[in-house]
């Protein structure tokens, strides 16, 4: 039995890094995927077949989250297609770092929109169909950085703080319907963004891990199918940190 047969995830931010092993491991675990995307259009035609593959029913939506009327009409039409959405993953983000001292007005304004007002568009479209249905899974993708900051990211750290907050008082506020609500904090995951890194100082960061290494999309995606699955049926309100050790 896969552990997510018959439930509806509406994942954003899926044709590249971790949203993309979030929707590999779901439709290998029996989910219905509905994707987001913002420009990519090539992959998002590649992660749909790929996904269809699994024998699943998978479709990509190009939305952006961080418009309110565009995260309501997504869900929507989600719902049309697919009849219900089991499990959300607010995964899309994006960074702009630089020093507080240099930071844009604009670049500060940017990051908290896609990455934590888009958080609060998606679950408000959720929520009722939810409600409805009498169940449901929210995961938000937080990060280490929410959990202790980074000098140039103050930006990005508030996004990811937020995160945090907000899906701790949808826990209190949605847990009499049987909806959870629960974050997951990456740490250093390599990506083909990490791809680009200087070899030598991704090698010293591996080496600060307690674990000796950089974590896969596989690692979070695996924790997305516990949060996602009725395995964690009496879990809500939490940050699981997947980060191998990095703040212990």
């Amino acid at each position: 039995m896969k552990l997510l047969e018959n439930k509806t995830a509406l994942i954003t931010g899926a044709t590249r890094g971790i949203g993309k092993g979030i929707a590999q491991m779901y439709a290998q675990q029996g989910a219905n995927v509905a994707f987001t995307y913002s420009s990519s259009v090539d992959a998002a035609i590649a992660l749909e077949k790929e996904l269809l593959g699994y024998g699943v029913k998978a479709k990509g939506y190009q939305s952006n989250a961080a418009k309110f009327d565009a995260a309501q009409e997504l869900a929507s039409d989600v719902l049309k297609e697919f009849g219900s959405i089991d499990i959300l993953i607010n995964n899309a983000g994006i960074t702009k770092d630089n020093l507080l001292m240099r930071i844009s007005e604009d670049d500060f304004d940017k990051v908290i929109e896609i990455n934590l007002k888009s958080v609060f568009n998606l679950t408000k479209a959720v929520i009722r169909p939810m409600m409805k249905q009498r169940g449901g899974s929210i995961i938000n993708m937080s990060s280490v950085v929410g959990l202790k900051g980074n000098a140039g990211q103050s930006n990005y750290a508030a996004s990811k703080s937020g995160i945090i907050g907000f899906s701790k008082s949808v826990a209190l506020e949605l847990g009499s319907r049987n909806i959870r609500s629960n974050v997951i904090a990456p740490g250093f995951i390599e990506t083909e963004m990490t791809a680009k890194l200087d070899e030598a100082t991704v090698d010293g960061w591996r080496k600060s891990i307690p674990l000796k290494r950089g974590g896969t999309p596989e690692d979070i995606a695996n924790a997305c199918v516990f949060l996602g699955s009725d395995m964690s049926t009496y879990i809500t309100g939490q940050t699981l940190s997947v980060d191998g050790g990095m703040l212990t």
